[in-house]
């Protein structure tokens, strides 16, 4: 999905114009693996970060583990998209409303909604907060009929001819079944890896490696890369693998 949507205007205004229900997103910039720099903090390697006409910056990312998901790392987001969006000389009220979407692979609100939407209120009369920040958390367990079900189906389908959304499945059958776009994938499959061996060093107890295998697995990956990347060994991978295609 970081492929389909890299420098693609059109199909990232799809995304977002599903997710948020407003077919008028107009999107002037898109990119995926964005990184964005703090000189006094922790750094971020953005999923997906897209522009509308009118300066509103969202970023989306896509999280297979829920402890990627958490409502301080939502925060923390949204902190670093508003330090991109006020240069010098401008003033606050020119500060636009930007967004952070999670898209997980778990429910992981537990509220049994396909959509969680964040905003800031005022504790004392229930008012909204109108500060244009906004958190979004779209959980990815639903799949129904409904313009969002569908998208969230074509974000998890491997096969590009059972994907609703010809525009996706145009990109991901390039990615798949070129040449040119398989070898395009080359770079992706390396990242992926560092990232999942990251992911791995910091799961320090045998419940996490366990979620982080389901993960490995759940993605297609094989069971010689799981064993290798989550630490487990090949019988407990295995028994993973049996239970998941169960």
């Amino acid at each position: 999905m970081n492929k389909v949507f890299d420098n693609d205007i059109g199909r990232t205004a799809l995304l977002l114009r599903i997710i948020l229900k407003n077919d008028k997103i107009k999107v002037i910039k898109a990119t995926t693996q964005q990184k964005l720099k703090n000189l006094l903090g922790h750094d971020l390697q953005l999923d997906i970060l897209a522009q509308n006409e009118n300066g509103t910056l969202f970023n989306v990312e896509i999280q297979n583990q829920s402890s990627g998901a958490a409502a301080r790392r939502a925060r923390y987001h949204l902190s670093l998209l508003d330090s991109l969006s006020l240069p010098k000389g401008k003033t606050y009220k020119q500060l636009p409303d930007n967004y952070v979407v999670f898209i997980t692979q778990n429910d992981v609100l537990k509220g049994g909604l396909p959509l969680y939407h964040i905003n800031r209120k005022i504790e004392e009369n229930d008012k909204a907060f109108a500060d244009g920040s906004h958190i979004i958390y779209v959980n990815n367990k639903i799949k129904d009929e409904t313009p969002l079900g569908r998208l969230m189906h074509d974000f998890t389908c491997k096969n590009p001819d059972d994907m609703y959304y010809p525009e996706l499945a145009e990109k991901a059958r390039y990615f798949k079944e070129t040449e040119k776009g398989l070898t395009n994938m080359g770079d992706v499959f390396e990242k992926f890896a560092a990232k999942r061996a990251k992911e791995a060093a910091e799961a320090t107890t045998k419940e996490n490696k366990i979620e982080f295998a389901k993960g490995l697995l759940a993605d297609g990956m094989s069971i010689e890369f799981t064993v290798r990347h989550s630490k487990l060994s090949e019988a407990e991978v295995r028994e993973l693998a049996s239970k998941l295609s169960a």
